[in-house]
């Protein structure tokens, strides 16, 4: 049987408030998320491995609080003022990315200090801790490492399956319980494995004209390597 040509149909995720799935893994990263008015300094450091959920508990608190949401990497020294309204709110995703760039460590420095008397509540994103970045600037990296951390944990009994529901329901496919109970049980816990495993999942079923079954998902689990995981292209919303 020819193989039918997979087209990328996949509806943008879902990023709402109703839509975050909370758990024992992220339940007190969110309650610090909701209480900006006890952010030392109006600052907050959100950190989480790949597919933790950084993303959307930022995109709706921005939503919630009118605040833009930039990357790190698109910083530069000249742009931070216009990016501080007083008393504003401001998104920066992805901030370890910006450690060992002269020019991103030393806007960033400047977006710090000077979201501080602006008054401006500062929310960043990042997968480790910033001692683990590699900053140069020692007073970024003395700053930062000040800031109060939200974690988030690795995902638990209850998330795990609840993520996997959530990602096939992201591309439009109903699966069968039994399915994402038995691959709940049996993958790693890792909320990236398990974006990269359901992107493999839709793509084969697709190319192959089959339905999502237990089967399809072994197959697609025994080939799915670590090193998939980590070079596969992730989403615009899935990238931190």
């Amino acid at each position: 049987m020819a193989h039918q040509l997979a087209l990328d149909l996949t509806i943008p995720p879902a990023l709402s408030r109703d839509d975050f799935l909370t758990t024992s893994a992220n339940r007190d990263a969110l309650a610090m998320l909701d209480a900006p008015t006890h952010w030392p300094g109006g600052r907050l450091l959100l950190i989480g491995g790949p597919g933790a959920g950084k993303s959307h508990l930022a995109r709706f608190w921005a939503e919630e609080n009118g605040a833009q949401v930039i990357r790190a990497s698109s910083i530069s020294p000249a742009g931070v003022d216009g990016l501080l309204q007083p008393a504003g709110a401001l998104v920066v995703e992805n901030a370890h990315l910006i450690a060992g760039i002269s020019e991103a460590e030393d806007a960033l420095f400047h977006l710090w200090n000077l979201a501080g008397a602006r008054e401006v509540l500062l929310l960043m994103t990042a997968r480790t801790p910033p001692r683990d970045w590699g900053i140069r600037l020692p007073d970024l990296l003395s700053r930062i490492e000040s800031a109060t951390l939200a974690v988030l944990g690795p995902p638990d009994d209850a998330l795990l399956p609840a993520v996997l529901v959530k990602l096939f329901a992201d591309r439009q496919i109903q699966v069968a319980p039994d399915v994402i109970g038995w691959l709940s049980t049996r993958m790693e816990r890792d909320l990236g494995m398990a974006r990269h495993l359901v992107a493999a999942i839709d793509r084969q079923s697709l190319a192959a004209r089959r339905p999502v079954t237990r089967r399809l998902a072994a197959e697609l689990l025994d080939k799915l390597s670590p090193a998939d995981t980590s070079s596969a292209p992730a989403s615009p919303t899935e990238r931190s």
